[in-house]
């Protein structure tokens, strides 16, 4: 399971006739972009959730995806800097 950053839409004009209507994101894990199933209508700046393998195909809706990755669940308040060290007030190390 992923936590990541929806950036965008990809649009593809060719598609496998299992996919329906599925649409597909660009997503941001860390510092890498990955293409993922939408299986939830997430729009870009939300975080979301992911699954790979044969858990992504499934959670897509079919075995016969050829997705590495899915998106299963939107978070609703998430707060990627949560948990970093920060620097104490005043500016003090």
């Amino acid at each position: 399971m992923l936590i990541c950053k929806v950036v965008k839409p990809l649009v593809s004009t060719n598609r496998i006739p299992d996919f329906e209507h599925k649409h597909l994101q660009v997503v941001l894990d860390g510092s890498t972009q990955k293409v993922a199933v939408d299986a939830v209508g997430c729009i870009p700046g939300d975080w979301v959730i992911c699954v790979g393998s044969s858990a992504a195909r499934e959670a897509a809706g079919s075995k016969s995806y050829p997705s590495d990755l899915t998106i299963v669940g939107i978070i609703d308040h998430w707060d990627p800097d949560a948990g970093k060290a920060q620097a104490p007030p005043g500016g003090a190390s």
